[in-house]
């Protein structure tokens, strides 16, 4: 089993930068492939990134290209998603999920509770 939780959400100003954490126990956290998705209000849960066990393979929606960046910490179990140059239309629920296949959140198994990002214009 792997729990996961996320931190680091808030309320920014447009073109600003806040950075998600992603905090993973259990002992196959290591081998697993990381993502971050997210949800705005009324919308499906979209894809936002991902990162392969190794930390050497990301992807990246094309709406976030540029500025934002996947990364992990494999000693603290943590998964980072640093968000730069934010646009309101950034704005959403923001979710990492842990063991799947990206873009297809449906194959991610493991999830957190979400942390919301409130970009303001």
């Amino acid at each position: 089993q792997v729990q996961v939780v996320e931190s680091g959400g808030g309320l920014v100003q447009a073109g600003g930068s806040l950075k998600l954490s992603c905090a993973a126990s259990g002992r196959t956290f290591g081998i697993l492939p990381m993502a971050w998705f997210r949800q705005a209000p009324g919308k499906d849960r979209d894809f936002v990134a991902s990162i392969n066990w190794s930390g050497s393979n990301t992807n990246y929606a094309d709406s976030v290209k540029g500025r934002f960046t996947i990364s992990r910490d494999g000693a603290k179990n943590a998964v980072y998603l640093q968000m730069n140059s934010l646009k309101p239309e950034d704005t959403a629920d923001y979710y990492c999920a842990a063991g799947g296949s990206p873009p297809n959140a449906k194959a991610y198994p493991y999830w957190g509770q979400g942390t919301q990002v409130t970009v303001s214009s």
